[in-house]
């Protein structure tokens, strides 16, 4: 999932735009304020639910190096039912807003997925889908106006974006914590599934206040290629940057519309050992705080990828920023040959676009250092995202809310889960020995709308439409996990200050002006210098104070 997902107001009208920096501001031209908190987690532990696995007798396949999840290569043969009541009792249709990355799926009645899902709640969920790229954008809008639906998908990366963003949820949303804490959550055993690290960061305020989404993932991004175009041009997969830049430029042919690369920057500054912990930030040998942008490694790596800018080594329409679809232009066209994505992007984008090309082969580049020793990978191992619930629809409502979310949470080898990952049996998927395959209209309907208002206990596969994946997931993810980037402030929510927040996007903005030839190198350190003075040095005594 992944800079695009994580410019500006670009689906809101300009009357909120001053909201929109902040979401508790309503006044014009007010600057962000909050000098942002830490918290310590362990202090937490009387707010979690207790964990409670279900009995379902599935036994994994491939065994995940933890914290890497479990796989599972063949789809369970006999199905239970694990809820044997509507968890819906009112009727009352719930209003719920997801994100999607790339077509948008038909609304409720035009939907046969969104249809049969509904029957089998008893109440039904009316989704907005909105762009998952512009996502942010949304919600800032929103929480400025104070109207947000019933159920509110927020993603985790969204979350360190938002400035205030714990003034918000005490403002918009419910206190949940009667409701899941200790045993209570007895009454939902799906979400008791959940890792209790998962619950951890769904705490704010010292009360637990979301449902979180478990990761099923540990990586922010992967490098991805097209193996099949390498094969054709008789290359390996690089193991190395001069390699990779070498592969590059030997693919790279604009005669015949195809370009090395997308916008992979996020995956060399991994590759140059950029630091990344909340956000970009490591301690020194003295064990004050430096962020990213002021360690010669960011420096290094900036150059790096300007010179494949300048190189022409990347899609001109994504060069452009003209909206062009990194996905299709990947895995469809094969315009471009190395792709920075999210770790989900793999085996959707196998699946569904090897109905179009029998020989597409994406594969992840195993990781590697251009820096000297070991690698190093970023973490993305907190939540997904988090479900909340709006603030005063009631206790009934509340528990209502919480039993349509715990359905949805139903874990594989249940009848739910297939309903909600695959929809209806001869219209979204085909039956198979090894499984539901999705249709066409599996791909047209089903946009993760029910995932994305719950969760469910992380693993990995089965999918029967790509049957070597989880195989060489777990591979990838087994050897890499070793290279996770260790966290000075793992067992700390740290929540930054608003300037800092606000400043973010706009300086990572004229970063990428420098990466695209708008903006000489020189101007790195003017940006920093901004950049510090922005809310970068508030951040900086937040984090030294935290440890």
């Amino acid at each position: 999932m992944t800079t695009s997902r994580r410019g500006f107001l670009t689906i809101i009208g300009a009357g909120v735009a001053a909201a929109a920096v902040d979401p508790l501001l309503t006044g014009c031209g007010r600057k962000p304020t909050g000098s942002g908190t830490a918290q310590k987690l362990d202090d937490v532990t009387g707010l979690l639910p207790v964990h409670k696995d279900l009995a379902l007798n599935i036994t994994p396949d491939i065994t995940g190096v933890p914290p890497v999840p479990d796989g599972y290569v063949r789809y369970p043969g006999a199905l239970v039912d694990a809820i044997t009541e509507k968890p819906g009792t009112s009727s009352k249709t719930i209003t719920a807003m997801t994100p999607v990355w790339g077509p948008a799926p038909p609304g409720i009645g035009d939907n046969a997925y969104l249809q049969a899902v509904n029957a089998e709640l008893g109440t039904p969920v009316d989704f907005t889908v909105q762009d998952g790229n512009t996502y942010g954008d949304k919600l800032n809008a929103m929480f400025g106006a104070r109207d947000v639906p019933e159920l509110l998908c927020v993603p985790g990366w969204e979350v360190e974006k938002i400035p205030r963003f714990a003034e918000a949820v005490k403002a918009l949303f419910e206190d949940l914590t009667d409701h899941l804490a200790g045993d209570a959550v007895n009454a939902y055993p799906m979400l008791a599934t959940f890792p209790t690290a998962a619950w951890r960061n769904a705490i704010w305020n010292k009360r637990l206040v979301a449902v979180p989404n478990p990761n099923d993932g540990l990586f922010p991004y992967g490098l991805f290629t097209r193996k099949d175009l390498l094969d054709e041009r008789r290359l390996g997969v690089p193991g190395s940057l001069d390699e990779l830049l070498a592969a590059g430029k030997e693919v790279t042919d604009p005669a015949r519309k195809v370009w090395a690369f997308g916008d992979i920057f996020a995956m060399i500054q991994m590759y140059r050992k950029v630091p990344g912990s909340k956000g970009g930030w490591r301690l020194r040998a003295d064990r004050t705080p430096e962020f990213k942008y002021e360690t010669p490694e960011y420096r290094q790596a900036l150059e790096d990828m300007a010179k494949i800018y300048k190189d022409g080594l990347v899609h001109p329409d994504l060069v452009a920023s003209r909206g062009a679809d990194q996905n299709q232009l990947f895995a469809r066209n094969g315009a471009i040959v190395f792709m920075q994505a999210g770790m989900g992007f793999w085996q959707g984008a196998q699946a569904e676009y090897q109905k179009i090309n029998r020989t597409l082969d994406i594969q992840p580049v195993p990781l590697f250092s251009a820096a000297g020793g070991d690698p190093l990978m970023w973490r993305a191992d907190a939540p997904i995202s988090y479900t909340f619930v709006r603030k005063g629809v009631g206790r009934e409502r509340i528990q209502e809310l919480l039993r349509i979310i715990n359905w949805c949470s139903a874990p594989l080898g249940t009848q739910e889960a297939q309903l909600r990952d695959f929809g209806v049996a001869g219209r979204h998927h085909t039956s198979t020995p090894d499984g539901p395959v999705k249709t066409d209209l599996a791909f047209k309907e089903i946009a993760n709308q029910y995932f994305f208002i719950s969760g469910r206990r992380p693993i990995i596969g089965p999918y029967p439409e790509t049957p070597e994946y989880v195989r060489d997931a777990l591979a990838y993810s087994n050897e890499t996990v070793r290279y996770l980037e260790p966290d000075p402030w793992d067992g700390l929510k740290v929540e930054m200050p608003a300037g800092y927040k606000a400043n973010a996007a706009p300086a990572e903005e004229q970063f990428t002006d420098v990466l695209r030839g708008r903006r000489p190198l020189s101007d790195a350190d003017a940006i920093v210098k901004e950049w510090r003075a922005a809310g970068g040095d508030e951040a900086r005594e937040l984090l030294a104070k935290a440890l």
